[in-house]
């Protein structure tokens, strides 16, 4: 089951927000609350948004909240310019943009204090936001992002590789075949790689093309792929959790220093998983995570 919730973004962007296993049974509570009276976690177990990174949308953490849904009401975001939610020609893909449309989406689906847990950009998004409202974050996973400036090289080369598809593509198993094995970009074949970006394609008069804009991508990554962000990670305070596949973007020696910069940091790795983990290596992800949302939850 996928169930939409609408939220407002900054600046009125509408964002879809997915439920993707069955939600808790309704709190009699809540009722005639209001538009925020709705589903809530069981008691003694927070709430968990789900925030993916640059070209992903929320169908890519289906698996994982599937699994939460049991313990957690957990829900996923489509960011601006990402899956269902708008893409404004003329918007705002700035790093407040992201921040204040998570932190829009936990107030109105009622799910503070949560457990942010971010991919790549989805997980500078959550520590950002952490740092800034820490009375609306109760836990945070931090999954394949640097804090460090990655700077102009790596957004040229970005413009490149972007560049570089063969759009349109003919068919989705065209789109598996070049992401999964002939992307020149990437070392090593890897299949994970190639469903992931089959979720985020949509079928057009002349092919399958991405259901993001390219251009609005570069936009959003030129917002923070000059500077660093450790700064932010100092003013943590809640409990969280840096987690890195071993053949990750992510290095250990960064991942560690981030445990150390945080006030309550913690570190965990994911044998034989790339920058995908939570995709790639599903079983392995959960696992990893689990001892710290247990922690969390006094489990």
């Amino acid at each position: 089951m996928a169930r939409r919730i609408d939220v407002t973004g900054t600046g009125g962007v509408r964002l879809a927000a997915w439920e993707f296993g069955d939600p808790p049974k309704p709190d009699p509570a809540q009722d005639g609350q209001g538009a925020h009276a709705g589903p809530t976690a069981p008691e003694g177990s927070p709430g968990v948004l789900l925030l993916h990174g640059l070209m992903g949308r929320a169908s890519h953490w289906a698996s994982t909240a599937r699994w939460l849904s049991g313990r957690h009401r957990a829900v996923a975001l489509d960011q601006r310019g990402h899956g269902r939610s708008d893409k404004p020609p003329q918007g705002s893909f700035t790093r407040d943009a992201y921040v204040d449309d998570a932190e829009a989406a936990l107030e109105q689906l009622g799910l503070a204090p949560a457990v942010l847990i971010g991919h790549a950009m989805g997980a500078l998004t959550a520590w950002q936001l952490a740092a800034k409202r820490p009375d609306l974050v109760r836990g945070l996973i931090i999954c394949d992002m640097r804090a460090s400036a990655l700077g102009a090289a790596s957004q040229r080369e970005w413009g490149q590789w972007f560049d570089s598809w063969p759009l349109p593509f003919a068919t989705l198993a065209d789109v598996r075949k070049w992401f999964g094995e002939d992307d020149p970009w990437v070392e090593r074949p890897n299949p994970a790689r190639g469903e992931f970006y089959a979720e985020v394609m949509a079928e057009s008069p002349d092919g399958w093309r991405p259901v993001f804009d390219p251009e609005q991508m570069l936009r959003s990554r030129e917002t923070w792929v000059y500077d660093a962000h450790w700064e932010e990670l100092t003013q943590v305070r809640c409990p969280a959790l840096v987690l890195r596949g071993l053949d990750g973007e992510l290095g250990r020696a960064e991942a560690q220093e981030m445990v150390r910069v945080l006030p309550r940091g913690q570190y965990a790795e994911v044998a034989d998983a790339g920058h995908l983990v939570h995709y790639d290596q599903p079983e392995a992800w959960r696992a990893a995570i689990e001892p710290f949302l247990d922690s969390l939850s006094g489990g």
